[in-house]
Parts: C-alpha cells; structure tokens; sequence
C-alpha cells in the first residue's frame, strides 16, 4: 500500500505541475484557443501531390518541360461530348472552337490545344463522340487550384450542342483534396461520440471518460497549429491531417487512459490526491514518455525519404504525438489535482448494478475500487496463467497464423496513385474513365523523352527511329523542338505503368544519343519512387529499429526484451500488410467497402502503414512490459509479474486499442482508396496487436525464455543503474536476477502466486 503521509514520494515534477492547477489549466485554454486561430485554414495550404521524388530524372525532366514546352504537360482537360453527332460536325467544332479560343484567353493558362486544332486521334475517342481540348495551369499547386476554382464553373455543363466536363490530373489533385477535407470531418464526427460512449464503458465515470478526450483534442488542435507554421516553410500533404486526427485521438486516449487507471488504483488503494498523483507519474507517466518517444522516433524515420508524402506524415505524427504526452504529463495531472476523488463521479455505470449484492455496487468515489479493475484482471491473470502453462503450443500456433496472414504480401506489386483513388461519381475520375476506356492509347499514360543541346534534323530522326525500335514500344510522336531542347512521346505497349512500361523506361534511358536526354511520365515517375524508397528504406528500419532497441533496454535493463519487442512488433504487422494486397491490390470486398482495385498499391503506402503501426505497436508493449518490469523488480518473481503485468494492462490495453481501432476505421469510411486503406489497416494492426500478440505471444515467450528475459552483462546493467528509467521503485531484484542463471528453483514459487493471483 502507499505511504499517504511520505512526502518523499511527491517529486519535483509533481509539485511543479500541481502547484497551480487553475492557472495551468487556463494556461492551456489560452494557449489552445490560440491554436484554434493559428490552425484555421491549414488544410487549404496543404497539397494532394508528394509522391514523387524531388531529386528524381523523372522530376527534373518535368520542370524543364513545363518551363520549355507547356502544351507537353497539361494538367486541365475539358472533355468535350457531342451526343450523339459526331465531333466533327461543323455545329459541334464550332462550338469547341470557342470554348478553346476562350480558355486561351483566361488569365494564368497556357499551352492551349484541342482535337480540333491538331486533328490528333490521340485527342479523339474511338467512337467519334468526343474529343478533348487541354492546357496547362501555371503556378504552383495552391495558385493553380484557385485559377482551377475561378474558371471551371464557367465551362462545366452544357454549351449549345457540346457538353463539357473538366478534368486532368489538377483536377483530380484539387477534388480529392476536397474530398478528403470533408471525409475527414465526418471521420471526426462518427470518431468522437463513440469514443466518448467506449470510454465511459471502461471508466463508469463520466467525469474521468472526458479527460482522455480533452487531452486529444488539445493534441489535434494544437497539431493543425504546427503543420500551418510548417507549411509556411514547406509542402505538407493534406493526407496529414487524417494521422493527425486519428493519432491525436487515439494516444492521446492512450496515456490518459493509462495515467487516469493508475490514478484511480492510488486512491482506491488510500493514497491522498497529491501523492497518487506523484505515483501516477513517477510509475506510468515514466511509461507514456517512453512510448510517446517510441512512436515519435518511428514517425521520425520518415523524414529519411524525399518525398513529401511521406515527410509530412512525420511532421504531423511527431507533433501530435510530443503534444499528447505533454498534454497527458501536465494538463491531465492538474486536472486531476482539482478533482481528486471526484474524477470517479458521475458513475454511468451505476444503474447496471442495482439488485446486485451489497458491496457489488461499492462507490468507487468514496476510496473503494475502481469499477472497471477486478473482473477483468482477474479473468486476464487467469487466462495468462493458461497461456503460459502451454506456452509451446500458444507461441507456435500464434506465430504461424500470424505469417500465414501475411503472405499475400509476397505478391505485392507497386504503382502509382491516380485518378481511381476518388469515388466512381467524381467527376474528374468520370472523365479520366471515359479517357483510359474511350481514347486510343490512353492520353497521358505516355512516356516523354527529353533531348537538351544541339543536333542536326537527322540526328533527331535517327534518335526517334531508334526508340520506335525498341521493345514495347507502340508509337513514338515528335520530336517537337525549341531553343536548345526537344522532346519525344513515346507510348507504351500495355499499361501505362505496368511492368512492360517500367521496363521500357530503363531502355529509354540506356539509349545512347548525340546529346543528353533525361525521360519522364507515369511509368518514369513510379521507377523513380521505387529507387529512392529502396534507397532510404534501410535507413529508416535501422533508426526505427536502434533507437526502440535502446529506450527498451533504458526502460527494462535487459537485452534480450529490446529484442523481443522488436520481434514481435514487425511479427504483429503481417495480417496488415496481408490484408492490404488481398483486399486492396486484389479487389477483394471491393464492392463492400466502395472502391475501384487499380491491381497495385501505391508505393509510399507500405512505408507509412509500417512506420505508423511499428510506432503504435511499440506504445502497447511498453505499457504492458513497464508493468511486468515494475513487478519484477518488487519480487523477483518472473511468472507471477508476467500475470501481474497482464492483469493490470491486459484490459486497459485492449479498450486503449479498440478506441483507436473505432478511431482509424472512421478515417477508413473516407471515399479516397489510399486514406481507406490506411485507415483500416492499421486499424487491423492495432487490434491484432492487442488481442494477439499482446495477449497471447507475449506472454507465451516470456514464459518460454524465463528468468534469463531479464539477463544483461555487466557493463550494460552498471549503464542501466545510472541512466535508466522503470516504473518500479527497487531495481535491486531485477538486477540481483538479472545476475542469475535461470533454474527450476523459483518455478514452483512463480506457479503458487500465479494460482492466486487467478483466484484473487
């Protein structure tokens, strides 16, 4: 039991942040409301791009020919259809005359030119019916939206004998920013009642349910602040915003979860206000600076990547998950100091248990137990104890569903994010599906070949009837020259970006040629991603994988723990990274959750899902090994505090993951493919985690391992003592252990306090 009167127990931390609750409460109003100002508008300053790597041949090649020729990159089309006549009736050709000689005229566009300028088949459908005129935006992605926004309205619909729809890939960027903008305020109006609902189901208290959900919301609100300063500075996609609100929630429920259940056990076990707010710190505080450093540095690996894409991922995750810990670390605690008991008030769950026995419906307000501790610890202490007392079979049968849930992994193919990420009704994706379906050789799946410096016209032919030669090549356009520059189109035989394509883009580049050349388009871009992931991808694993290795080691002392919890982690991913290929890549439940299969998945998809599931993962295992490590290091006793650990977390744990899980399958009714698959993917992983390899594999493979879980040579326990950080106050017994070889010795000891930890 806690000694309520031992002032020694309150430490400077505590009496820091509990020294003037009020005003560090209306501090942090003040502050938040500042947020609010600072990070209104800040998803119309981000952009829907980034996958591309900025470094690239296929990027540099694209600048130069948006600057040197504009009409070869248009990024607005206007899909002219004539009904039933054909576009080449002289009604309809006058009546797209115009709308071209119009477009021409608009402020900020350029590089204008229509079928019926050219007379290009590339520009007409197979049947006749319709035909596009294309152009090109200027200005960077926010600029080029507003001109967007400004003109569109004018030629969408119906002109005389032509009806007209806009799209092309800034269409597609500008309405998919726009469709996620509003998915992910739906997300957070489905996110935060239900939240609110799973939360009082696991405290009882009202009370005690809102404080988790506050701290989220200072974390997102002050998030959105950082990414508009951010943006000042940098591009930040937009997808941001959906880690942003999904981790905001769902760690910021964590570490208040975690820290509001320990304060409670401190009451109900007789502490004062004061001191069980200094345990709380001292014990699970320590554990949500740990695990909020964890998942920071998984996010943070992402910043290794050029793309920024994935860059801003981690410029949100690390905010987000900095601001919820310091929320949980100092707001939290000062609420907590103002309500003392009373955080148990308000006990929803009373109603449930009128006619029960006296004591059943003991007040937890008045110092008893919290509603939510005893039965499900006692039934989490019962069901360890029977996974350990079979540890072989759990730890196998565990291990291999987990790897037979990933193998359709093994046939992933990468691609590139179009168009068929936005609903079926959109009306860019409409256009796009009436061009890729309607249009011969599919007009913008092509491959554009950069030449840069002087040559004769007989050396340009020559150049293009070497590429005409190549394999898989269908057609070659141009050369269309300039000032010291020219450029080829080469179309692919086959997908646009299939493999055919990729392979042709190799080809292309390995051709010599009298001057310099440089080759660009989807299949290019797609190359090029994949070479700088590869690249960086050890990177980041090796940052991610060092530094978890070292704050668990700084958390636990041990070697062999560090090791196992990266282990299992990457292990408790793989029904993620399974689903996503058969759901996602191979249309499986296409029709259940509304989206088009393109056969691939975008190549920056995995890294994130990785990054970000690794990081949460982490989170889990350093509360549930924190508390088994604080028991240890009280008793001694190996099995009894794997029971205790779980006993104590195993709930906590599994509510913490269904609440985010609740969280990240909102984001996943988002109409755009690549936020849904985020979404529930890791919202898969978080629960597999939890449920699984929290519940099951764990434990099985401490119990496997033994005492020697704790082992560390020498050097390393003398570098713990000095600099390491556990929830426990004795690390005498964990230490004194950690010097033992395991024996049957304390075996049977560890079985008897099992049996009684079950039956308590």
């Amino acid at each position: 039991m806690p000694e309520v009167d031992s002032p020694e127990r309150v430490g400077g931390w505590t009496r820091l942040v509990t020294a003037r609750p009020r005003l560090a409460l209306l501090a942090a109003l003040v502050i938040t409301a500042l947020a609010v100002f600072a990070g209104s508008g800040v998803a119309d300053r981000m952009s829907s791009g980034g996958w591309e790597a900025p470094d690239a041949e296929s990027t540099y090649t694209t600048q130069v020919l948006e600057r040197e020729f504009p009409a070869s990159q248009p990024n607005l089309l206007l899909l002219i259809g004539s009904g039933g006549a054909s576009v080449d009736d002289p009604a309809v050709a006058a009546e797209a005359a115009r709308i071209t000689e119009r477009l021409s005229a608009e402020p900020g566009v350029g590089g204008v030119g229509s079928y019926w300028q050219t007379k290009s088949p590339a520009l007409r459908s197979e049947d006749g019916r319709e035909a596009i005129v294309a152009a090109r935006i200027a200005g960077d992605e926010k600029a080029a939206g507003e001109i967007l926004d400004r003109i569109a309205p004018a030629y969408r619909g119906t002109h005389g004998p032509v009806e007209v729809s806009v799209g092309g890939p800034l269409a597609v960027r500008h309405e998919m920013q726009t469709t996620i903008q509003e998915d992910l305020l739906r997300a957070e109006l489905i996110a935060l009642p239900v939240t609110l609902v799973l939360l009082v189901v696991v405290f009882g208290s009202a009370i005690a349910a809102l404080l988790p959900l506050g701290v989220g919301i200072v974390a997102i609100l002050g998030t959105n602040a950082v990414l508009r300063g951010i943006t000042e500075l940098t591009d930040v996609s937009v997808f941001a915003q959906n880690l942003t609100t999904a981790l905001g929630l769902g760690l910021a429920i964590d570490y208040a979860l975690f820290i509001v259940r320990r304060f409670r056990e401190e009451l109900a076990a007789g502490a004062d206000t004061r001191t069980a707010i200094g345990i709380t710190l001292r014990t699970a505080g320590r554990t949500v600076l740990f695990s909020a450093l964890t998942v920071a540095v998984s996010l943070a690996a992402m910043m290794v990547f050029p793309q920024y894409f994935l860059r801003s991922f981690a410029y949100a995750g690390i905010a987000v998950v900095l601001l919820a810990a310091a929320a949980a670390l100092i707001l939290l605690p000062a609420a907590l100091m103002l309500l003392g008991p009373r955080v148990n008030s308000l006990d929803l769950r009373r109603l449930l248990r009128r006619g029960r026995t006296p004591g059943a419906a003991e007040d937890s307000g008045r110092g008893g137990r919290t509603p939510s501790a005893e039965g499900s610890g006692r039934g989490w202490a019962r069901f360890s104890v029977l996974v350990m007392r079979r540890a072989p079979v759990f730890a196998v049968l565990t291990t291999v569903t987990l790897v037979l849930l990933g193998l359709p992994f093994l046939g992933v193919k990468f691609g590139t994010a179009d168009d068929r990420q936005l609903p079926a009704t959109a009306e860019s994706r409409v256009v796009q599906d009436h061009i890729r379906d309607g249009f011969p050789g599919s007009p913008g799946g092509g491959l554009e070949v950069l030449a840069e410096g002087s040559a004769s016209p007989g050396q340009y032919a020559d150049f293009r009837d070497r590429l005409d030669a190549l394999p898989g090549v269908q057609r070659v356009d141009g050369p269309v020259t300039g000032d010291g520059f020219a450029y080829y189109e080469v179309l692919p035989a086959g997908e646009p970006v299939g493999q055919g394509a990729q392979d042709l883009v190799h080809d292309l580049r390995a051709e010599p040629a009298p001057f310099d050349t440089s080759v660009t388009g989807a299949a290019a871009v797609l190359v090029d991603s994949k070479a700088a992931i590869a690249d960086r991808l050890p990177w980041a694993v090796g940052i991610i994988v060092v530094v978890t290795l070292l704050l668990v080691f700084l958390l636990t002392g041990s070697v062999l723990i560090p090791l196992q919890a990266v282990v299992l982690n990457a292990l408790s991913l793989t029904a993620m990274f399974g689903a996503v290929v058969w759901v996602f890549q191979d249309g499986n439940l296409s029709g259940l959750l509304s989206f088009t299969s393109t056969g691939d998945i975008e190549t920056t998809l995995p890294v994130l899902m990785f990054c970000v599931a690794f990081g949460l993962s982490m989170d889990y295992g350093v509360f549930l090994i924190s508390r088994i490590k604080e028991e240890y290091d009280r008793s001694g006793d190996h099995e009894h505090s794997v029971t205790y650990g779980l006993r104590h977390t195993g709930g906590l744990i599994t509510a913490a993951a269904v609440i985010l899980a609740v969280v990240m399958v909102a984001i996943g009714t988002s109409r755009v493919t690549n936020t849904k698959m985020l979404g529930l993917g890791i919202a898969l992983a978080v629960l597999m985690d939890a449920m699984v390899v929290r519940s099951l594999l764990v434990p099985a493979v401490m119990k496997l391992m033994g005492r020697v879980t704790w082992w560390a040579p020498a050097p390393l326990r003398a570098f713990h003592r000095r600099f390491g950080l556990s929830e426990g106050e004795t690390v005498a017994a964990g230490d004194r252990d950690a010097e033992r070889i395991p024996g049957a010795g304390g075996q049977d000891r560890d079985r008897d306090r099992d049996k009684i930890a079950a039956g308590a």
